[in-house]
C-alpha cells in the first residue's frame, strides 16, 4: 500500500471533481427541453450574483429550478450510498456487501416519506426513521452472519438477500392495503429523484451526510487494519468495537437518508468502490473520498439517461444503475467461487 500524501489526494479529489463538473453540465444541458451552452452559461451566472430576474428565458427556470436541485440531490445520494457501501465491505470483508444487497435499504423504505404530518415532523422523522431501520437490518445481517464468532461471508450475504427479499415482501404489502396510487409507489421503490424537497430536508440531508461520512473518515485507518481480520487489527491496537459502532451507525445514517428522499438506488455501494479501488488502491483514507465523487458521478449519469432515454418520460433511476450493477454482481460472484 503507497503511503498517503496530501498531494496525491488532492490531485485524485481533483481529477474526480472536475469529472463531476463536466457531468454536472452535461446534465443541467440535456433533458426534454434543451437547453444551450451560452444560454445555460448566462443563466448560472445569473444565479450567482443572485440576479433570478435576469433569467435568459422560460428554459432558464426549467433548469435552476428543477434540474439543479434534481442533480445536487442525485450528488448527495450517490455520495452517501457509495461511502456506505465502502464501509461495508471494509468492516464485513465482503466484496459484495452493499446496503442494496444486505438489505439495508428495504426497512429504510418502510418509513414512508409522505405521511399526513406536520412538516417540522416529517422533516425530522423521516431520515430518522429510515436510518433507524436501515441498522436494524444491518444488526440482524451481522447477527445471523456471525459463526462461532467469526464471520462467515458467505452466510452474511445469504442472509442479508433473503431480508432484503422478506421486508421487500412487507413493503408490497403496506403498498397493496394502503389504498394510495401504486404505479407511483412503484416508480420511487425503484428510485426516483424528481420529487422536489422541502428546503429544511435539504438542510437535513446535507449536514447528515457531511456528519455521517465525517465520522467514518475518522476509522480510515482503522478499516486499513480490519481487512487482515478482527483479532489480527486487535493485536495491533484497534478498538474493533468503537470502529464497529461508528461505522455501523453513520453508515445506517447514510443508507437512511438516501433512501428516505429517493427509494431504493441499488448497486451503487456495490459498483463505485471496486471501480475506485481498481484505479486509486484499497487504502481507505483516500477510497472514501474518491468512493464519494465516484457515487456522485454514478448517480448523475444514471439519472441523466432515466430522464433523456425515453424523454419526455422517464425511467426509474435504479432501472439505469441496475444496466452496470448487476453484471458487475455476477462477475464478482463467479471470481468468489473460482
Amino acid at each position: 500500500m503507497r503511503p498517503l500524501t496530501l498531494r496525491r489526494l488532492f490531485l485524485q479529489c481533483s481529477l474526480l471533481a472536475a469529472i463531476l463538473f463536466v457531468v454536472v453540465v452535461v446534465a443541467l444541458k440535456l433533458g426534454a427541453v434543451p437547453v444551450s451552452l451560452y444560454g445555460l452559461g448566462r443563466d448560472l451566472i445569473s444565479v450567482l450574483l443572485h440576479q433570478t430576474k435576469a433569467l435568459s428565458s422560460d428554459y432558464g427556470m426549467i433548469v435552476i429550478e428543477i434540474r439543479l436541485p434534481r442533480i445536487l440531490l442525485a450528488i448527495v445520494v450517490g455520495a452517501s450510498l457509495s461511502v456506505a457501501g465502502t464501509s461495508f465491505q471494509a468492516l464485513l470483508r465482503n466484496p459484495l456487501a452493499d446496503p442494496y444487497v444486505l438489505g439495508v435499504s428495504s426497512l429504510a423504505l418502510i418509513v414512508e416519506p409522505h405521511l399526513a404530518l406536520p412538516l417540522w415532523l416529517l422533516v425530522l422523522l423521516t431520515p430518522l426513521g429510515a436510518a433507524l431501520g436501515a441498522a436494524a437490518t444491518i444488526a440482524a445481517v451481522y447477527f445471523l452472519g456471525r459463526r462461532q464468532g467469526q464471520m462467515d461471508t458467505a452466510t452474511l450475504l445469504l442472509g442479508g438477500i433473503i431480508t432484503g427479499s422478506f421486508l421487500s415482501a412487507i413493503i408490497m404489502f403496506l403498498l397493496t392495503t394502503a389504498g394510495r396510487d401504486l404505479h407511483g409507489m412503484q416508480f420511487w421503490l425503484m428510485g426516483d429523484l424528481s420529487t422536489p424537497l422541502q428546503q429544511s430536508l435539504r438542510w437535513v440531508l446535507g449536514v447528515g451526510f457531511f456528519a455521517a461520512a465525517g465520522a467514518i473518515y475518522t476509522t480510515a485507518s482503522d478499516l486499513n487494519l480490519l481487512l487482515s481480520g478482527e483479532k489480527e487489527a486487535m493485536h495491533l491496537g484497534v478498538d474493533v468495537r468503537r470502529v464497529r459502532l461508528v461505522v455501523y451507525i453513520a453508515a445506517s445514517v447514510l443508507t437512511g437518508l438516501a433512501v428516505s428522499v429517493s427509494g431504493a438506488i441499488g448497486y451503487v455501494g456495490l459498483l463505485v468502490p471496486h471501480v475506485m479501488r481498481l484505479l486509486f488502491g484499497s487504502d481507505h483514507r483516500t477510497l472514501l473520498p474518491t468512493a464519494a465523487f465516484g457515487g456522485a458521478i454514478a448517480v448523475v449519469l444514471a439519472d441523466t439517461l432515466a430522464r433523456t432515454v425515453v424523454a419526455p418520460s422517464e425511467l426509474p433511476v435504479g432501472a439505469m444503475t441496475a444496466l452496470a450493477g448487476a453484471p458487475l454482481f455476477i462477475y464478482l460472484l463467479r471470481r468468489g467461487s473460482a
